[in-house]
């Protein structure tokens, strides 16, 4: 995460957090990842999507291409977000009484 990233500013030096190797990274406060924790852990991959070929303008492509590595997931964002705007549209329900986990 950097300042772009966020809504609130940031105090933080990202700068020189970038530029240090992994090993100067203070982690002794984090806790060991054991056996314990894998075994609770819970693996997210793709079997919720459903795999599809959409054809989409080139352009629209290149502008969530340049936004980053994960334009996928930000045009299902969009979807998701057109979907919402348009249901709520269609039951007039105002906007804070939808709840969005998207």
């Amino acid at each position: 995460m950097n300042e772009t990233n966020s809504k609130n500013s940031s105090k933080t030096d990202w700068a020189r957090i970038d530029a240090m190797a992994d090993d100067e990274i203070d982690t002794s406060d984090l806790p060991e990842l054991n056996a314990t924790f894998f075994a609770n852990a819970e693996l997210i991959g793709d079997e919720n999507f459903s795999k599809v070929t959409l054809r989409l303008d080139p352009k629209i492509v290149a502008w969530f291409k340049v936004q980053g590595d994960d334009w996928e997931q930000r045009i299902q964002k969009a979807l998701c977000l057109h979907i919402l705007t348009q249901s709520r549209a269609k039951m007039k329900t105002p906007l804070n009484s939808v709840d969005s986990k998207q």
